[in-house]
């Protein structure tokens, strides 16, 4: 296997456009985003087919055993002029142009001062998984992803060392069997985003980095097994780790957080370290990934574990963390599974106070940020209505029990709310799903009853159509809103549909990223960076140097520490 060396200096561009004076699609190149609307009826279901496509069909569409055929190189980024590296990792972009570019923006400056303290630009950029929402395509990459951080860094500064991005997949990126991802990060030769060189020729890529650290990201998407091809690439590139020498691993997933409900979860990554690096003898010290869309650290006595998926997506409150996990965890049924150690949480953003007033704003979330899901509550809302008004109308009372449109409404909304609570064997899934089922039912049959008290049932037809499709229905549509975002925020409390609190609500702020150091003598410092707000006021800079971001903040941007830095020695 060979070692690709890095290329410095850098080669300036010779197809940059020139720099827009407006933030018109026409001149950027791309078209700015809204953050999308997870709750939205056409996403929900395109969604969930893809994913349902992909547990039964998956296997034939992997194209991990193909990659083989690619180069199998590992990166050499080990050599610099001062023997220090530093590096940049960021997950869970690609959703709204304004929480997308923010972060972008801030990772493309030539320097951060936090909180005192001056942060140089990473020569390596990493990506640690869905680089685009809600599906992966062509257009949905350049318009939520390349275009925001090709005008964040439009070419590298003449002169200097060209960074480097490196991006692993995710669940999104998956979905259409990483053909865009591949496209975009793997294929060509010389490619590029911006001011940034991709490198990669697979979907999981080896880097030597300074001081005896080295840098495996390992595409074990869905928790599915490593595939052999993969595993011979690891296998080769840990040829050339010796005893001394310390391993950062990206993962899509952090599966060591995930165990806790999964125990089998943690088995892919525990096997990949069993079987890939303890034959070296090198130390695993980090373990870092995206997926859920916050900052969470796990430390133990051997190894930093480390989510970070705040780089533009939804937040996802942390209140629901565990104080401690067991890696692996004792459950799982490997019997060569390694030793089980204990990892205390020691730092969050948001943190858990902060999450749980972020909950409370489902009420007025839900409805303005999925107006279309309030919509169709509100349908299916009305048309119960009607079935029950006329049920109410007929003859005798098993007339009355028995009526096809009534049964039929009743069965969708349990079946749907059932469905929403995704039971998965644990009997609080089912109950809260039945509860909140029955909830929108007493809700309809209320709604029934003041529309039998009301006179416009009498008027001839199609005036009762009429206010039930304009007066009635919206008005159902934000109290049946509001019942969900009632059951959301009672559910999450027993670790039910917290992912759907959050991304109901869309919320943009408290967003996040690393910055990492790698000083000569081989220690190891990480900075979590966070974001508090982001902005939402851009500005054109028509006239700023090739390099310089093409749209600046109107209102400075401000970056902090969210815990203390971490030094691994």
């Amino acid at each position: 296997m060979a070692i690709v060396p890095r290329q410095h200096p850098a080669r300036p561009e010779t197809n940059v456009p020139n720099r827009p004076r407006s933030l018109d699609p026409q001149e950027l190149g791309f078209t700015r985003k809204g953050p999308i609307g997870w709750l939205a009826p056409l996403l929900l279901l395109s969604t969930g087919l893809r994913a349902v496509l992909h547990l039964f069909f998956g296997a034939y569409l992997d194209k991990r055993e193909l990659q083989n055929a690619l180069d199998g190189d590992v990166f050499d980024h080990s050599t610099t002029a001062t023997g220090e590296l530093w590096l940049d990792y960021v997950a869970d972009l690609g959703d709204g142009f304004d929480a997308t570019y923010s972060v972008a923006y801030l990772l493309s400056q030539e320097a951060l001062e936090v909180d005192g303290e001056r942060l140089p630009r990473g020569r390596l950029l990493l990506m640690g998984g869905d680089q685009v929402y809600p599906l992966a395509s062509g257009d949905g990459y350049e318009n939520r992803m390349k275009g925001p951080y090709r005008a964040a860094l439009p070419e590298a500064p003449a002169g200097a060392p060209r960074p480097t991005l490196f991006a692993l997949p995710g669940n999104h990126d998956w979905y259409d069997g990483l053909t865009a991802f591949l496209r975009l990060f793997a294929r060509r030769k010389d490619g590029h985003i911006g001011g940034w060189r991709t490198e990669q020729r697979r979907s999981y890529f080896a880097v030597k980095l300074p001081a005896d650290w080295w840098l495996f990201a390992v595409d074990e998407q869905f928790g599915a097994y490593i595939d052999d091809p993969q595993l011979l690439y690891f296998e080769k590139a840990a040829e050339q780790v010796g005893p001394d020498d310390r391993v950062i691993i990206m993962t899509p997933s952090p599966t060591w957080v995930k165990a806790k409900d999964n125990p089998h979860a943690y088995d892919a990554v525990d096997y990949f370290i069993r079987t890939i690096v303890a034959p070296t003898q090198a130390q695993v010290r980090v373990l870092v990934s995206g997926d859920l869309h916050h900052y969470a650290r796990f430390s133990g006595e051997d190894r930093e574990l480390i989510t970070c998926g705040g780089g533009g997506a939804y937040t996802l409150g942390t209140q629901n963390l565990p104080d401690h996990i067991m890696v692996p965890p004792k459950e799982t049924l490997t019997r060569s599974r390694s030793r089980s150690l204990r990892y205390d949480l020691c730092g969050t953003f948001p943190d858990a106070p902060t999450s749980r007033r972020m909950g409370w704003g489902v009420f007025h979330r839900i409805p303005w940020r999925n107006a279309n899901f309030a919509n169709l509550l509100g349908i299916i809302h009305t048309l119960t209505m009607l079935a029950m008004a006329g049920a109410a109308s007929q003859g005798g009372n098993i007339q009355r029990l028995f009526s096809i449109p009534l049964v039929l409404m009743l069965v969708l909304i349990m079946a749907g709310t059932i469905a929403f609570a995704k039971p998965d064997g644990h009997a609080r899934h089912w109950v809260l799903g039945v509860a909140h089922g029955l909830t929108q039912i007493a809700l309809a049959i209320g709604g029934t009853w003041v529309w039998l008290q009301l006179p416009f049932r009498d008027w001839p037809w199609p005036g009762p159509l009429a206010v039930a499709a304009f007066v009635y229905g919206p008005l159902i549509a934000i109290l049946s809103s509001q019942v969900v975002a009632l059951y959301l925020l009672i559910a999450a409390r027993f670790d039910v549909n917290l992912n759907e609190l959050f991304a109901g609500q869309g919320i943009e702020d408290a967003k996040s990223f690393l910055r990492m150091h790698i000083t000569p003598d081989g220690s190891l410092t990480i900075h979590p960076i966070g974001v508090d707000r982001i902005c939402h006021d851009w500005v054109a800079d028509p006239d700023g140097d090739p390099h310089a971001s093409w749209l600046r903040p109107a209102t400075p941007l401000t970056a902090h520490h969210i815990e203390p830095p971490i030094r691994i020695n």
